[in-house]
């Protein structure tokens, strides 16, 4: 055998190591930027991912607030919080679909950044609305809430990044919640 031939193959196991652990090392990553009671991305993860959807001029950014929530955890028990905070994930996460990303940023706080393929956000997040406030299967029925959105399609504010956008879809949740409309949508009204 040449000595090339005989250079890559005791180079082969190496090599192999390598890819294995760098495969490894991703998987760790990936579960790192995963929240672990809903599956949906953390805060880092859906940063990056949300910044790269910006990119398109029919991207929308929304942010979610399950409205009393601190009452349900103090009153049915953290097991019905933490049920109702799955379910409002895979809703959210469903709704947000694969061209879309959906995270959670903390607490009862939920973030997504949707495509709006044909100019009818304020209709889509009118159904995501009521969607998220189903209640939830196989829970106590007395266990009720709405969920406060706020909204804001990127092309209005071009100046500013995800967290300038971010900070004005909150200032329309917040609107919203005191309002008890629902959803608000950031600089133009209500929904």
């Amino acid at each position: 055998m040449n000595t090339l031939a005989t250079v890559l193959l005791s180079a082969l196991p190496l090599a192999a190591g390598w890819a294995i652990h760098v495969w490894w090392l991703r998987g760790c990553l990936n579960t790192a930027r995963r929240d672990p009671l809903t599956g949906l991305r953390t805060r880092d993860g859906f940063t990056r991912r949300a910044t790269a959807l910006l990119k398109d001029p029919r991207a929308v950014v929304v942010l979610a607030d399950v409205d009393k929530f601190k009452h349900i955890n103090d009153t049915y028990g953290h097991a019905a919080g933490d049920a109702l905070l799955k379910a409002t994930a895979d809703r959210l996460a469903h709704h947000v679909g694969r061209t879309g990303v959906a995270g959670r940023l903390g607490g009862d706080e939920f973030a997504a950044v949707l495509i709006d393929d044909h100019g009818t956000a304020g209709d889509l997040l009118a159904v995501l609305h009521g969607v998220l406030a189903r209640p939830v299967d196989g829970q106590d029925p007395a266990v009720r809430t709405t969920v406060s959105l706020g909204w804001v399609r990127a092309a209005d504010f071009p100046d500013d990044d995800l967290s300038g956008l971010l900070r004005r879809a909150d200032e329309a949740m917040y609107a919203a919640k005191q309002a008890r409309a629902g959803a608000r949508r950031a600089g133009l009204g209500w929904l």
